[in-house]
């Protein structure tokens, strides 16, 4: 037992070191605003609530955020949106899968999981993030540089909606598709059968 409780704690800070340096490997895509950036720091976290469980995977989150606060430049509301967004994630996905452990059970909890981030990245953005950002710099500047891509946004919702939205889910789909690729390689590796 101690040492299956060992083996968690230990997978759980190797998952949240990788996790936390794919965080600042991001790249922009040319179709959305630059400040929207794509990374694949969720896969590690999806891994650990894949195959430790969802509070690890909810550690892993809140780990590499943690670590890359003195590096922010969002103010701290980068990191707090990426772990609540990132938590719906993992956790939704984690808590499924726990009770349908098959590949069908996987698909199906990363789809879950990626549905739940993009809606959860419409509240939060709309009723936290921008509002917190508007007070590092106007509103007006966010919607200018998605209405730069986008002539017809006008309005933070549009930018949610436009952007936000198909962004998260584009991320989470990706994040998915990686930890469904390499969860069954490594997994024996992760839960100690090799």
């Amino acid at each position: 037992m101690k040492a299956s409780s060992t083996r968690k704690i230990v997978v759980t800070g190797l998952l949240a070191a990788l996790s936390s340096v794919l965080m600042y490997l991001n790249f922009a895509l040319p179709f959305a605003p630059s400040y929207l950036k794509i990374d694949f720091s969720d896969f590690p976290a999806l891994l650990a609530s894949f195959s430790v469980g969802p509070f690890s995977g909810l550690a892993v989150c809140l780990i590499k955020n943690l670590v890359s606060l003195p590096a922010s430049s969002t103010g701290f509301v980068g990191e707090l949106s990426n772990f609540l967004l990132s938590s719906a994630f993992v956790v939704t996905a984690g808590f499924y899968y726990k009770k349908h452990r098959s590949k069908k059970g996987a698909f199906v909890a990363s789809v879950m999981g990626t549905v739940l981030m993009a809606l959860t990245a419409i509240v939060t953005n709309y009723f936290l993030v921008y509002p917190a950002y508007s007070r590092i710099m106007p509103v007006e500047v966010i919607i200018g540089m998605s209405a730069k891509i986008i002539p017809w946004i006008d309005s933070v919702l549009k930018v949610v909606l436009v952007f936000n939205f198909p962004f998260t889910l584009l991320k989470g789909a990706l994040n998915a598709i990686v930890t469904f690729i390499l969860y069954k390689r490594i997994s024996p590796i992760i839960q100690g059968k090799r």
